[in-house]
């Protein structure tokens, strides 16, 4: 039977996606990019955010066609919707036929022959499991870079996030395991792992006793092959000096750490539960750019959230302006069921939201061409992801760009370059978020 997989939501749910996918290929499936051609169709879902949860649920709702317009006779929900939401999903989405939670993607084959036999359709276990799966992946992305999900669920709960009741507590994923996913992913290609959890900066705290997040920087940066390690979802309260002295002085760790502040006032980081304050995070900031001068940091914030006045938004305005972040982004609040956050008065009008994302994104857009036009005249290395026939152009990004939020690097060159390698590059232009650049010899 031929199954197509549509992968929603984050680069931790890919993940298990592409294990999804590795599980089914070693028990004899084949896979199709058609809907209409697919026996059965697995949606991973995701309900992080409202727009998240409408998205798979109207993901869910299409692909159900497919049982009365096309091949598809089997329709499975996989992930933090289906983990979530069963009970309703049953009731609203009667197509659907069986339910995979977050715990238990490696059930996947078992699942497909439960349907098949009529039997058990409910697939969600404990919270606290930790699928380790040791089929191979199946690549579902370019291959140039690949994510390492070095850990599952989190126990900082925030009061606006969901995740702690989908994903549960964290739970590292042994060394040995990881480095052994790192080597197959570099054997089929990938030049850069991007190490990703709901919160890095903990890994191995619950193995190790201790946070081994360095330990396993060290581990990595000795396969052979890999060139560029990425580290994403940094809780700036979990930076220490190992950390930095890691990134610092391993080779293959790029100057680059995604810092989620979520807010730059007291007020608003203690109603959202956060360990750090505006000065804390001032302090981590200053000293990673004291001992990694070139590092790009990168951090997303939250507007509107309940009880944010107009003082609050212009103290976080203000620290956006101070502390010029090489990469910013921004989300309005999104109010989700079973959270603290959702039970709190003062809750902000949509078009407030909106409004201060717009202003904080107009600030960061002029902090960015600076920064960009900063770079003219210098020299980068840029991994080569592509080419753009129509302007001749190869693409990339620097160690400062992790794929599909930051800018990318287009370079002229008169000879082929290859995808996945890595080139150095002299800058020539600057857009607000991208380089133009002239490869070197």
């Amino acid at each position: 039977m031929k199954i197509m997989f549509v992968s929603l939501g984050c680069d931790k749910n890919l993940v298990d996606t592409e294990n999804m996918l590795g599980i089914l290929k070693n028990k004899g499936y084949e896979f199709t990019d058609d809907e209409y051609s697919a026996d059965i169709i697995v949606v991973n879902t995701c309900c992080f955010i409202g727009d998240a949860k409408e998205e798979s649920i109207n993901t869910l709702i299409e692909m159900g066609q497919r049982k009365e317009d096309g091949q598809c006779k089997i329709l499975i929900a996989a992930g933090c919707l289906a983990h979530r939401y069963k009970d309703e999903l049953i009731k609203e989405i009667p197509e659907v036929d069986a339910f995979i939670g977050t715990t238990s993607f490696d059930k996947i084959a078992e699942a497909i022959e439960s349907v098949c036999a009529k039997k058990n359709i409910n697939f969600i276990d404990d919270d606290n499991r930790l699928p380790q799966v040791k089929d191979k992946r199946v690549i579902s992305t370019p291959g140039y870079f690949e994510y390492l999900k070095i850990a599952e669920g989190c126990d900082k709960r925030c009061t606006y996030c969901i995740i702690p009741y989908v994903r549960g507590s964290f739970r590292s994923y042994p060394v040995e395991y990881l480095v052994e996913q790192a080597k197959h992913l570099v054997e089929n290609g990938a030049s850069e792992l991007i190490l990703v959890a709901q919160e890095t900066t903990l890994y191995g705290v619950d193995l190790y006793g201790k946070k081994s997040l360095p330990m396993l920087l060290h581990e990595l940066s000795k396969i052979e092959g890999l060139k560029w390690i990425r580290i994403l979802y940094c809780y700036p309260e979990e930076i220490d000096d190992e950390l930095i002295q890691a990134i610092k002085n391993e080779p293959k760790v790029c100057h680059y750490l995604d810092l989620p502040i979520q807010s730059g006032s007291d007020n608003i980081l203690k109603r959202m539960g956060r360990r750090t304050s505006r000065q804390d995070i001032i302090d981590i900031v200053n000293k990673l750019r004291t001992e990694i001068p070139d590092i790009a940091l990168r951090t997303t914030l939250i507007t509107g959230f309940p009880g944010e006045t107009e003082e609050d938004f212009e103290t976080t305005y203000n620290f956006v302006d101070e502390l010029e972040f090489d990469r910013l982004g921004v989300f309005t609040y999104s109010m989700e069921e079973g959270t603290p956050a959702a039970e709190f008065e003062d809750q902000v009008p949509e078009e407030i939201k909106a409004s201060r994302r717009d202003e904080i994104m107009e600030l960061q857009q002029e902090i960015s061409i600076e920064k960009s036009q900063a770079m003219i005249g210098k020299e980068l290395e840029v991994l080569i992801e592509g080419y753009i026939p129509d302007d001749d152009t190869y693409v990339g990004r620097s160690y400062k760009d992790a794929p599909n939020v930051d800018g990318l690097v287009f370079v002229s060159c008169d000879y082929e370059l290859i995808s996945g390698s890595i080139v150095k590059v002299k800058i020539t232009d600057a857009t607000e978020y991208d380089l133009l650049a002239e490869i070197m010899d």
